[in-house]
């Protein structure tokens, strides 16, 4: 199965927590968290629809500044995400630049910010490049089950955790379900591959009636050629799979509450990407810091019966055999190896 879901850690194991997830077929890309992005080219940035913020420490949030200096002047909409407090935090960021020429611009760059209690609600605003970024059209939200992103190919949710007495936003990325396509069936039909299958994929994931029809052309035999394919027809060429899971779990205190909610959410998760920040033999550090030890990752993601589990965040304290001994705990802890970094 080739996944939809291509997740890269944009900076490894040790520097600042960024997930960056290429969509494929839907020509886009979620980021999770903003911390130093300067490594992603603009066009992955500018592919970005999405950023999902856990909380806005710095090494979590002062990517916001870069990608907004990539984006400006663009005809884009981008919708940001995160804790109580988030829209001031963002506006706050905002009013620290000067903005008195953004009206020579003929796009209108926008920012639609929403901030959440992980209860289901929160607050919504935008950002516009032609208005000077000032708050607009603030508003009232809700977000049942905490599901913030729902759409026929994905759905994002989130839960609220404590990170030392703030609010912290984990995530849980699912893919709705996964559609795979036999070629050689395909063939049969006297189809091609090509960017119809997108179209195609698309309606069976909106569970449109079989006697939906497709347009699928291509070039054969020096000539255009196009024909109109009824979901019935490819039925035999198709085979729906459940869909990709993609969890981000990162600074969060080891605490009962925390736990349960973190395996509720990775729950089944193919891929787990969370906090190891210190050895077990400094645990109690890591109570003071509020950050989980890999032995406490590799526990959760245990009990969430994670298909593999990526460590990250590692304390810039473990260096050689250190780094190496955090790898081994969360995957004693874990049962199974631990994935190295996406890059």
């Amino acid at each position: 199965m080739r996944p939809t879901f291509h997740p890269h850690l944009v900076n490894g194991s040790t520097g600042d927590p960024v997930l960056f997830v290429d969509c494929l077929f839907e020509r886009r890309a979620l980021l999770f968290d903003l911390g130093d992005i300067r490594t992603l080219p603009p066009r992955k940035l500018m592919r970005i629809s999405h950023v999902f913020v856990s909380h806005a420490h710095m090494d979590h949030f002062i990517g916001f500044d870069w990608l907004l200096r990539i984006l400006l002047g663009r005809e884009k909409d981008l919708k940001l995400f995160g804790p109580p407090g988030f829209l001031a935090q963002v506006e706050h960021k905002l009013r620290a630049y000067t903005w008195n020429l953004v009206r020579n611009y003929l796009s209108d760059f926008t920012l639609r910010v929403t901030e959440l209690d992980g209860n289901g609600a929160g607050r919504r605003a935008s950002f516009r490049c032609l208005s000077a970024f000032q708050r607009e059209d603030e508003t009232s939200v809700t977000c049942p089950g905490n599901v913030l992103l729902s759409e026929p190919a994905m759905r994002v949710r989130c839960t609220l955790l404590d990170h030392g007495g703030i609010s912290c936003l984990a995530y849980a990325l699912q893919e709705q379900a996964h559609v795979n396509v036999w070629k050689n069936r395909l063939q049969e039909l006297g189809l091609p591959v090509g960017a119809w299958l997108r179209d195609m994929k698309q309606a069976v994931l909106r569970n449109e009636p079989e006697q939906w029809q497709i347009r699928v052309a291509w070039r054969g035999e020096g000539a255009q050629r196009e024909r109109l394919v009824s979901l019935a027809e490819l039925k035999p060429a198709l085979r729906i799979v459940p869909g990709q899971k993609i969890a981000y779990v990162t600074d969060v205190a080891w605490r009962e509450d925390n736990v349960a909610r973190i395996v509720e959410l990775a729950r089944n998760a193919d891929l787990l990407f969370i906090e190891a920040a210190f050895l077990q033999r400094d645990a109690e550090h890591g109570q003071r810091k509020f950050h989980l030890t890999a032995r406490q990752a590799g526990e959760i993601a245990s009990a969430a019966h994670a298909g593999s589990v990526i460590p990250m965040h590692f304390s810039p304290r473990y260096v050689g055999e250190d780094r190496a001994a955090l790898r081994a705990e969360i995957e004693a802890a874990f049962g199974g190896a631990a994935m190295t970094a996406f890059q």
